[in-house]
């Protein structure tokens, strides 16, 4: 279990995380969500003991981590796949891992095979591609068997196997009841890993819940209606007192809210009006998390102009 209270990190006139109180439980992937900047790297480095909290603090099973006895067999970690010497095989640089852990070898021999590293094992890390030194930092993370597991976007570089390679090892792993905090930036991936997730935006704890949770309360389900008659409809629906949106990159498409589709249905059938979609959406994670965060994101991108044609302006 991973336990911060008042947890606060400072950089002399910059808050990069105030005050956050979280609980990370064992047996569930909690997913660790927020803008650039909003303070997710800086939390994690707290829990490493790489960084000291200005104030409050941060436990993985009770304690810190620095008092933590054999700290590679309690907790693994991936933040950075790059941080590995490069000249060093996967299998050296996982020995030495091990024996400055006082883990066993054959550990070693049993990881590289996890993360499907075999044929590549005896090679110089500094030619593995981004894929393969995500596996590499997910066979370091897993050397010690710990119970408790942080991943910094762990399925970067990665292929569509190794995603939902990683899908399910995250799943497995919460599933024998250990510890799994998983941060990343791939919404989609997060809803069908994460049973739990915890939102920060400028270093504030935004959100602490269940999946399902957040997303019920930050998004909302809508019909979809497309029909050559949108206009007409509009002004129905509008009439009714329903709220209705327009989609104005999608022709004659309306998202209309508070209703059920049948009620949409039964309104344009009712005054003759053809109906060629007709769908309830469903609210999604990237939904939620974007209301949740919209005022927490440092950096805003514009749109680039675009020329003749389509092609964008230089």
């Amino acid at each position: 279990m991973i336990r911060a209270a008042g947890l606060t990190k400072r950089y002399g006139d910059q808050l990069a995380v105030d005050h956050a109180d979280f609980t990370v439980e064992p047996g569930t992937v909690t997913g660790f969500l927020g803008p650039n900047g909003a303070g997710k790297s800086t939390t994690m480095r707290m829990i490493l003991g790489l960084d000291y909290p200005t104030s409050g603090g941060v436990t993985v099973d009770g304690k810190p981590y620095r008092a933590l006895p054999a700290p590679l067999r309690e907790v693994g970690s991936l933040l950075d796949a790059k941080a590995v010497h490069g000249g060093r095989s996967a299998y050296n640089h996982l020995a030495y891992l091990a024996k400055s852990n006082r883990i066993p070898l054959k550990r070693v021999d049993d990881v590289i095979g996890l993360v499907g590293l075999e044929q590549v094992a005896k090679k110089r890390s500094k030619n593995f591609s981004l894929g393969m030194g995500q596996r590499l930092g997910i066979a370091a993370a897993l050397l010690g068997d710990p119970g408790t597991l942080l991943f910094d976007e762990p399925v970067n570089g990665l292929d569509p196997e190794g995603i939902v390679w990683v899908r399910n090892l995250m799943k497995s792993l919460a599933a024998q009841g250990r510890t799994v905090f998983v941060s990343s930036h791939l919404m989609s991936e997060m809803a069908l890993t994460a049973d739990r997730v915890i939102v920060i935006g400028r270093g504030q704890i935004k959100a602490d819940t269940t999946m399902r949770d957040f997303i019920g309360q930050n998004a909302t389900t809508h019909v979809r209606v497309r029909s050559p008659h949108a206009g007409k409809l509009h002004e129905l629906m509008t009439r009714s007192g329903w709220r209705v949106e327009a989609l104005p990159d999608d022709d004659g498409a309306l998202q209309v809210f508070g209703v059920t589709s049948d009620a949409v249905g039964d309104l344009a059938g009712q005054n003759g009006l053809w109906v060629h979609e007709l769908a309830v959406v469903q609210p999604s994670l990237e939904e939620a998390f974007m209301s949740m965060t919209a005022d927490s994101v440092e950096y805003h991108a514009g749109m680039p102009a675009a020329g003749p044609a389509g092609v964008e302006a230089r």
